[in-house]
């Protein structure tokens, strides 16, 4: 527990003492001087939460206590006491900063109550810096998190989509990007608002594809209170959320064409309704929409308003299929490696080229998604120093070596009991004793396997 420390800074002894007797019984560090100019050596050589000081002393009086104080620590609480003659020079103390006055005499509860009150402000004060600190730190955070150089590759169409992000982040130009899911599109709309004049204002996400289409328009646009049923009270839009910042659309081709049309009107005249209320709101949002749907076969097809289209697709962005840039996964292994391994307190050096050589010969129908989420789960099963081969088990290995469990050494008239049996133990076999990658064959946890073999090793059965 960290104590509040106060001075108390008053020529007459009983008043000193009185306050150094009530101010330590509420469990507060307290310290007194005398006069003004030790308050004022005192202060100079260390901070104190709050200082209790008399306005009328002889040379140095409270207003130049006061004056020590905010000059150094304007942090510091101060609380003057006066008698009643004096009360007009305590109150311009209190506009010169002090935090209150109290008029002789007082009891030592009208003063305890005056003293907590001036440290709950403190510690309010203390806390509000405290939580704008973390904000400063967290927005510095985001930018190097969402930095386009973070974004990994190295191919030329990767270093296109850089340069691309280094021209357009700094413009109002509504941007879509596209691309196959799990690419990264969501990470490079981020990346372009962070690199952007508004990197301090709000960043709103609104999956088109997760809301109902008679939730959309409230989502985008707000609504009043008694708009439709259960409209309790007046609520807000992505779009009034994001004023002044960037709205990210995900999967813009999943609204529906009357939405389109509204939509189109936002990014023409810049205002939209409220569902409810027909008074139009002006708005300043820079639109990123993403898709992973090809929007000019969608255009044709009739499901995608051509002139939404033009309108989003000022700044195109193409993130292309992990598959047809395998260059970049060592790059990307190495990154979530390090990634992970922080998170998880491990210390994996590396990984091995047949493990690499695996890794790149899968399609990554998941794209980016999908690689990451087999590294994280590699790291925090492995228990060497390096990812292997053996450390990447894929589903359709995973059903080959199944199948093939089946198909060998069992006969008709079976039991089921003898056939878990066998197919557990030769499953183990097979993944040379590794109960974990043996439990994630067999679809199981390690925990039921455990349970298993001290079954079968109670009957008998040597388990390895």
């Amino acid at each position: 527990m960290e104590y509040k420390r106060i001075l108390v800074v008053d020529d007459e002894p009983l008043m000193r003492d009185f306050l150094i007797e009530t101010l330590q019984r509420k469990k507060y560090l307290v310290e007194a001087v005398s006069n003004g100019s030790q308050a004022i050596e005192k202060i100079k050589a260390e901070p104190y939460d709050l200082v209790v000081t008399d306005l009328r002393m002889p040379e140095v009086n409270g207003m130049d206590v006061l004056e020590a104080i905010k000059k150094n620590n304007p942090d510091t609480e101060v609380i003057m006491i006066t008698a009643f003659g004096t009360i007009e020079n305590a109150v311009e103390a209190m506009q010169r900063g002090a935090y209150h006055y109290i008029t002789k005499p007082f009891s030592a509860g009208a003063i305890e109550i005056l003293v907590d009150r001036a440290m709950e402000r403190q510690t309010m004060r203390d806390e509000n810096k405290n939580l704008r600190n973390d904000n400063t730190s967290l927005r510095t955070q985001l930018k190097e998190k969402y930095a386009f150089s973070s974004i990994v590759g190295v191919t030329e169409v990767m270093r296109k989509v850089y340069d691309t992000i280094e021209m357009i982040a700094p413009s109002k130009a509504t941007i879509l990007i596209s691309g196959e899911s799990g690419t990264g599109k969501e990470l490079v709309a981020r990346a372009i608002h962070y690199n952007s004049p508004r990197q301090n204002r709000p960043f709103i996400k609104l999956n088109c594809a997760a809301l109902p289409e008679g939730l959309m328009e409230s989502e985008l646009f707000g609504h009043e209170k008694g708009a439709f049923t259960g409209a309790v009270r007046t609520t807000k839009g992505r779009f009034e959320l994001a004023h002044t910042g960037t709205l990210l659309l995900d999967e813009i081709a999943e609204l529906s064409l009357p939405l389109q049309s509204k939509l189109l009107r936002v990014l023409q005249e810049r205002e939209f309704e409220r569902v409810g209320n027909p008074t139009p709101l002006s708005v300043d949002v820079r639109v990123v929409a993403t898709t992973n749907r090809d929007l000019n076969k969608e255009v044709k097809e009739t499901r995608f308003r051509e002139d939404l289209y033009y309108r989003l697709n000022v700044v195109p962005i193409y993130l292309p299929p992990l598959r047809e840039r395998k260059e970049d996964i060592p790059l990307l292994v190495d990154h979530f490696l390090r990634k992970y391994c922080r998170e998880n307190g491990k210390n994996i050096q590396g990984i091995d080229d047949e493990a690499l050589d695996k890794l790149a010969a899968q399609d990554w129908k998941g794209n980016v998604r999908e690689l990451e989420n087999y590294i994280e789960r590699a790291v925090v099963l492995c228990r060497d120093e390096v990812l292997t081969a053996r450390n990447f088990q894929f589903e359709y290995e995973a059903a080959e070596k199944t199948k093939q469990y089946i198909q060998e050494g069992f006969t008709p008239g079976m039991t089921l009991r003898e056939m878990e049996k066998r197919l557990i133990l030769s499953t183990l076999t097979a993944e040379s004793n590794n109960r974990t990658r043996a439990s994630d064959v067999l679809g199981i946890s390690v925990r039921t396997l455990r349970n298993k073999l001290n079954e079968y090793a109670g009957e008998g059965v040597a388990i390895p």
